[in-house]
């Protein structure tokens, strides 16, 4: 990606662009969530099973994940500029023919290209910040409001798809399409043309780097384990209590209000303790959670055994989301973060795109969630057991939210 631009933006001009990248940041966020609660309805309006259905969200990461290796290279052929409008059109419509498509497989590859094409705009996002804000306290401010939008979206998207679903779920698909044309639009007036690239080291070079293949590796297990549990507690919550898509909305929230409350100070906490501590902490709160629904995988009520397990699963990424983030390009040059950004979010990403699968294969195939959740409870344990070795990492000096 370009590292620097043609001119430095003025101060009003860094302004509407922060403005224009947290819009879209939203919109990437909103993508990942949107379509969760209306899977119900999906599968009942086109006599989908679970395994099917999921792969509405195994698509989206998917596209994210495959494009993310390759879009240094479109960036640095094409530009920054032109490769980030150009993802926005197609996401554009993308949108259109998902909310208008009659079968399946369009559905999904509409997901697809829509993840594709945040693979492209959410890192030329901070590649842009980085390249118009001035090292310090600007720079940190405006970083810090770019995550947390970005943090927000997830939320957003619960909320927004509780709303939609009951009008057709058609609107899930539809309604990000005016929303990134604006987008567009302003990203016209207010994104600069690129300017010089420095070379980067290729991803190969990077694959030993430890800390950041331990990062990847918790990353991928808590997002995995996540988005299954989310899936897995969507569907129990549906089929067993019949409760409406806002009121199903709202029952998952505590998963992921934590994180947007906190992201805009989240990165105190590696900066006091570390990066080690953490993430560690996060991932045994998550993999408490799961052991708490495997306990009881049938029974209890929301109140008694889903909400506890939804909170603890939010309270990991509250601990461990930006300790990941700077353990990954910890002790890496400014010219290997580039290349070390794009390799942790792949093994994000690839996460959902093991787990969801496998685990809507067991719950609709392995007779009743246990199965499923043994798998998720494994993967959990495989991601704290990661998370505890390697060395110990000292406080982080002035550290912010990534």
């Amino acid at each position: 990606m370009a590292e620097t631009l043609v001119t430095p933006a003025r101060k009003d001009h860094g302004g509407r662009m922060l403005f224009v990248l947290s819009g879209n940041m939203v919109l990437d966020a909103v993508e990942v969530s949107v379509v969760l609660v209306a899977l119900p309805s999906i599968a009942a309006d086109l006599r989908l099973s679970i395994w099917t259905v999921q792969w509405l969200m195994t698509g989206f990461a998917l596209g994210f994940a495959a494009v993310l290796l390759i879009g240094p290279r479109l960036t640095a052929r094409w530009g920054l500029r032109r490769c980030y409008l150009v993802a926005l059109l197609v996401f554009t419509l993308a949108s259109v023919a998902g909310g208008l498509g009659d079968t399946l497989w369009l559905l999904i590859a509409s997901r697809v290209v829509k993840g594709g094409c945040a693979a492209l705009t959410a890192p030329a996002g901070l590649t842009l910040i980085g390249a118009t804000f001035p090292q310090g306290p600007r720079l940190r401010r405006a970083v810090s409001v770019y995550s947390l939008f970005g943090a927000c979206g997830f939320t957003l998207g619960l909320l927004l798809s509780g709303v939609l679903t009951p009008l057709s779920w058609r609107w899930t698909f539809l309604f990000p399409a005016p929303v990134a044309l604006v987008l567009l639009v302003g990203g016209l007036r207010v994104i600069p043309s690129d300017g010089g690239r420095s070379a980067r080291r290729p991803v190969s070079a990077l694959v030993r780097h430890r800390a950041l293949l331990r990062s990847a590796l918790v990353a991928a297990s808590l997002n995995g384990t996540y988005a299954s549990l989310l899936l897995l507690i969507t569907f129990r919550v549906t089929g067993q209590f019949g409760w409406a898509p806002w009121q199903l909305a709202l029952a998952l929230l505590p998963a992921c209000v934590p994180l947007a409350g906190s992201a805009a100070f989240a990165g105190r906490l590696s900066a006091r303790f570390g990066t080690r501590g953490p993430i560690a902490a996060g991932a045994a709160a998550a993999f408490a959670g799961q052991l708490l629904l495997l306990l009881r995988p049938t029974t209890g009520s929301y109140a008694t055994v889903l909400l506890p397990t939804l909170l603890l699963v939010g309270a990991a990424f509250v601990l461990a989301f930006a300790a990941l983030n700077l353990q990954a390009t910890q002790g890496l040059s400014p010219q290997d973060r580039g290349s070390a950004v794009p390799l942790y979010q792949t093994g994000v990403q690839l996460g959902g795109v093991v787990m969801l699968p496998l685990v809507a294969a067991l719950l609709t195939h392995g007779g009743g969630p246990r199965p499923a959740l043994l798998v998720i409870a494994l993967a959990g344990a495989a991601g704290l057991a990661v998370a505890l070795t390697g060395p110990r990492s000292p406080s982080i000096p002035g550290s912010q939210p990534t």
